[in-house]
């Protein structure tokens, strides 16, 4: 099997074993669809931290309001009353007005919090230092100890609109968000080694030989990345002759017959 280092920029991601016969028209929706899903975990992992200190999401209507405004406009969380936490809830009022303050109790945080480093230390970047090798199942199993906790410490359930709920049924809305601009769909996904592109129409063997104990450094980034990147180039600020140019009077003259 050969090994793959993936790395999106100059920051390690994971390790993946991969045949060299592996067709990198699959091999690149694959790498894209295990570093979404670290991703993913790495996003519940950071809402259910804050699900463990501060209880379920408020309807949007009422998040950022004092209790005094909330109690002006007549505004009712309904799903308070039917998402409470087992074992009866602890009030520990969220200073950014995003959750409602009714969290669980001690030993239930800590089943969430227990959770929470087991999931992170699964998908974990220090796993490349570890050579340990990170595939789907993984990333699944750790998805799965997310979903199992909740399920303990809310056995009601969740609001549809709390984040966590979102991501378990992948309805999590990242649009505006610095999370949906790391996220790289698995039709953009691209595969560069050794500062050339993995074409997608070739083996890895095609790249690598046949050699299947190497290890190759890839990096993943979506198509078109390294165009934006040199686009400014051909701006025309970018023109060390072109400020001359507009001084003299000379931009945009045609030289040569018409």
């Amino acid at each position: 099997m050969v090994r793959l280092h993936v790395k999106r920029g100059d920051e390690s991601q994971f390790l993946l074993e991969v045949a060299g016969s592996a067709r990198l028209a699959d091999l690149a929706p694959l790498v894209a669809r295990i570093y979404n899903g670290r991703l993913k975990v790495q996003r519940l992992c950071s809402e259910m931290e804050e699900l463990a200190e501060h209880g379920v999401f408020l309807p949007y209507n009422m998040q950022g309001l004092t209790d005094e405004q909330i109690e002006e406009l007549k505004l009712k969380d309904e799903w308070a009353e039917k998402c409470v936490p087992s074992g009866g809830s602890v009030f520990k009022k969220d200073e950014i007005g995003r959750r409602n303050g009714h969290a669980p109790n001690e030993k239930m945080r800590q089943v969430i919090k227990k959770t929470i480093e087991e999931a992170k230390a699964l998908i974990s970047g220090k796993q490349v230092q570890a050579n340990v090798c990170v595939n789907m199942e993984m990333v699944k199993d750790a998805l799965d100890q997310l979903r199992g906790a909740v399920m303990i410490v809310y056995p009601m359930g969740l609001p549809p609109h709390d984040p966590v709920r979102m991501e378990f049924e992948d309805k999590e809305d990242l649009s505006g968000t610095h999370a949906g601009l790391e996220v790289i769909e698995e039709s953009e996904a691209q595969l560069w080694w050794a500062g050339k592109e993995l074409k997608e129409t070739k083996l890895l063997s095609d790249y690598v030989g046949k050699n299947e104990k190497t290890t190759i450094i890839v990096k993943i980034q979506k198509k078109l990345e390294e165009d934006d990147d040199d686009s400014f180039l051909n701006a025309e600020w970018a023109d060390n002759h072109a400020l001359k140019r507009q001084f003299h009077g000379v931009k945009d003259i045609k030289w040569g017959p018409r």
